[in-house]
């Protein structure tokens, strides 16, 4: 499904990421670990396609096709879900009219009942107070709820593949164990997801099958489990 070969990318003239190499199939759930600044957030938004990265060297290859060659709505519409570290908030567009839109980009369904038959059911299955729709999109979330409206996103897009970038930061126990629930509802023998995260909380609930430790720009190290047990008792050096 996802194919990195060799990555190199810059931002301001400043290596990031400096040879990242991994394969990501079909039903898998593969776990990126690492300290801060090892580039971890770097590869999803360089998979987003943001435009402050530049690529210096190396593929990537998404479902057969050359991911560097699409436009991010183009990404999106391939299959590719990346939910932000830092989800933006926009302040007079309402949740429910910003879904509806990428459903319908999403689809091509542009029924008005079936996205809010699609919503409602969504919305019953991740225990979402439906009041929250109507919100402005992220305005006023608190950053919880923010990764709550990431995980109903991608429940309504249902991409191949979904990149999740600290999706735990900011939960509390509970509402760990809801968005973690919700994230295997997704998991199927056709969709795999990246985690993105610092800690092991995560992993407790969505058991990847792959664990890699990203540590200056690169990808240093791959085990199964074990390695996130490894890392909780030694830290990250030596890896």
């Amino acid at each position: 499904m996802l194919t990195i070969s060799n990555l190199h990318v810059k931002a301001e003239g400043k290596e990031i990421l400096s040879g990242v190499n991994l394969e990501v199939k079909p039903g898998q759930v593969h776990a990126i670990m690492g300290p801060n600044g090892a580039g971890k957030s770097t590869l999803a938004k360089v998979l987003a396609g943001y435009p402050f990265y530049d690529v210096e060297w190396g593929t990537i290859r998404f479902c057969d096709k050359d991911l560097m060659e699409l436009e991010p709505h183009e990404r999106s519409k391939a299959g590719l879900f990346v939910g932000s570290q830092y989800p933006l908030e926009v302040p007079g567009l309402s949740n429910r009219e910003f879904l509806f839109e990428i459903f319908k980009a999403h689809t091509g369904e542009k029924s008005r009942d079936r996205f809010e038959v699609a919503l409602a059911h969504l919305v019953k299955q991740q225990k979402i107070d439906p009041s929250f729709l109507d919100r402005d999109l992220n305005a006023g979330f608190s950053g919880g709820e923010k990764k709550k409206n990431e995980i109903l996103q991608m429940g309504l897009i249902d991409p191949k593949l979904a990149v999740l970038d600290e999706t735990d930061s900011g939960l509390d126990i509970d509402a760990l164990k809801q968005v973690a629930s919700n994230i295997r509802s997704f998991l199927r023998p056709d969709k795999s997801i990246i985690l993105i995260t610092h800690y092991r909380r995560l992993l407790d609930y969505v058991k990847p099958d792959f664990v890699h430790v990203m540590t200056d720009g690169k990808i240093t190290a791959t085990g199964g489990f074990e390695l996130v047990e490894k890392l909780e008792a030694h830290g990250y050096a030596p890896c």
